[in-house]
């Protein structure tokens, strides 16, 4: 007996219509028409002006805070599960609120698990995130989860640069596993930082474990948020005889004085995604799309067709 496999629909959340159109016309497709209304005292409601009824939904819209980015995502995925959608996927390029994955001290949330919960009560049947802050929170989840990762985008930039004398370097020892991966990748040295905080956002001191005398050094991590410990890192390397120093970060959360942290560090580039929309425009802040990886996983989650290729690290 055939499968009848229909088109799927795809609608975007206010803060990612750019990533959206860019997802859609890599697709083959356009984005579908939803109308968000506000009231005046800033509540606001989603409404899908088209039938969605038996269809494949993907919903795409990182949830970086505040909390009306989040919010709007609930409430489109109840929309779509209301009008009968058969498949409701959350495209969510940005899982916010992913660094609460843990009680790291007494009487705090688990937010990541929390906000788990709640996309599946709300409606998604599936979620497809890119670069987790923690790889666990998959396991927050009761609905499948296609965890991707920016390094499809970002090695063959790397590659492209043709930098001799390379090496990989992790900003902290949580991320260490993900710069050995690059290293890997590129057949390169390692490094790491080893970072100590006096509060959040605030790093009190740092040490580097590992040489990078002569060389061309990539910070790896999965955020950019005040660049704090980026930039610091970066003028630690440089004041220790590297050539020159590049961040990828899949996700410019960029809050607070970033922008003019890494303008005056002594970062030669910063290589982000599209995850997250930028506030402004910076020289050195260089922005790789993910939009043909999340169509590409899309088309193949829609025509039950494996991913397995996509998970290259």
């Amino acid at each position: 007996m055939s499968t009848v496999v229909t088109d799927a629909k795809f609608f975007n959340c206010t803060q990612s219509r750019e990533l959206a159109e860019k997802i859609a016309a890599a697709y083959g497709s356009k984005l579908g028409n939803v109308i968000t209304s506000t009231y005046s005292d800033g509540e606001f409601q989603p409404s899908f002006e088209e039938s969605v009824r038996g269809a494949r939904v993907f919903i795409i819209g990182s949830t970086h805070p505040g909390a009306d980015h989040l919010m709007e995502m609930l409430l489109m995925l109840d929309a779509a599960k209301r009008a009968s959608a058969r498949h409701i996927t959350a495209v969510m390029p940005y899982f916010g609120w992913a660094r609460q994955d843990r009680k790291d001290k007494p009487r705090v949330p688990i937010a990541a698990k929390m906000i788990a919960s709640i996309l599946e009560t709300a409606g998604a049947t599936r979620i497809i995130t890119m670069d987790l802050h923690a790889d666990q929170i998959q396991g927050f989840f009761e609905k499948p989860v296609d965890h991707l990762f920016a390094s499809t985008v970002f090695l063959p930039y790397l590659r492209n640069l043709n930098l001799s004398n390379l090496t990989i370097a992790s900003p902290d020892m949580g991320g260490s596993k993900r710069a050995y991966a690059y290293s890997k990748a590129l057949e390169s040295d390692v490094v790491i930082c080893y970072k100590q905080r006096g509060k959040a956002n605030v790093v009190s001191h740092m040490e580097l474990i590992g040489n990078v005398e002569g060389r061309n050094v990539v910070l790896v991590d999965d955020m950019v948020d005040t660049a704090g410990t980026l930039t610091k890192a970066a003028d630690l390397m440089m004041e220790r005889g590297a050539i020159s120093v590049r961040a990828i970060c899949t996700h410019p959360v960029l809050s607070g004085e970033a922008y003019e942290r890494v303008e005056n560090s002594k970062l030669q580039e910063l290589i982000v995604t599209d995850s997250i929309p930028l506030k402004k425009e910076s020289r050195k802040i260089k922005v790789v799309s993910c939009a043909d990886l999340f169509a590409d996983v899309m088309n193949r989650v829609h025509n039950n067709r494996s991913i397995s290729s996509k998970f290259i690290m």
